[in-house]
């Protein structure tokens, strides 16, 4: 019995839908120069030209996952809280544990993986990328910023401590994407990064 057009065109968003999934994880491993349609085809375990039917290029394939996990939401919510009228170490004690909460989830862990894939390629997607990984770098700085004021927080450069703070950010959402066996780090652990001794005791 044929298939009704409604069940086809289910089947066509169901196909698509695993590409993109199975992409994103591939990407988040290999990042954008390291991914051959051909070796992302095998993985996904489907033929390369099924693939150039939903998408015409590895590059249009790449910009629909970018597309579908960067959006504003992350960059407010963090702008938020970094302007919230609260001690430094609270506000770094809230952001950690969301990110912590966040990394159980695998698509947050790959999008946290393909930013930084981005930043580091500086390729085709790095004036996108400028302007998403920028900003949560900027506001991490300024919570830095005002907890070395008030005394909490470690000291040094405000924008290299929040890039040592995402870069462990980053190795973890590798470990959550594409090993079994790893210990997690906690919320605690995570900001000891950035807090001093006796704030990580208080």
């Amino acid at each position: 019995m044929p298939k009704s057009p409604e069940r086809c065109q289910e089947i066509r968003q169901e196909m698509r839908n695993k590409i993109l999934h199975e992409s994103m994880l591939y990407f988040a491993k290999n990042g954008f120069a390291g991914t051959k349609i051909s070796d992302l085809s095998k993985h996904i375990g489907i033929a390369q030209g099924t693939i150039y039917v939903y998408f015409e290029s590895k590059e249009e394939l790449f910009q629909e996952i970018y597309s579908l996990i960067n959006n504003q939401q992350d960059i407010q919510e963090i702008k938020s809280l970094a302007y919230l009228p609260i001690f430094a170490k609270q506000k770094i004690h809230q952001l950690s544990k969301t990110i912590m909460k966040r990394l159980e989830d695998e698509s947050y862990a790959a999008k946290v993986a393909l930013n930084t894939q981005v930043m580091f390629e500086k390729g085709n997607f790095a004036s996108q990328d400028s302007i998403y990984q920028s900003a949560l770098y900027k506001y991490v700085a300024k919570m830095i910023e005002q907890g070395q004021k008030e005394k909490t927080v470690v000291d040094g450069s405000p924008m290299k401590l929040a890039d040592y703070y995402w870069g462990v950010v980053y190795l973890y959402a590798l470990k959550r994407l594409f090993t079994s066996h790893y210990e997690m780090i906690t919320a605690e652990d995570l900001e000891r990064i950035l807090l001093k001794d006796k704030e990580k005791k208080g």
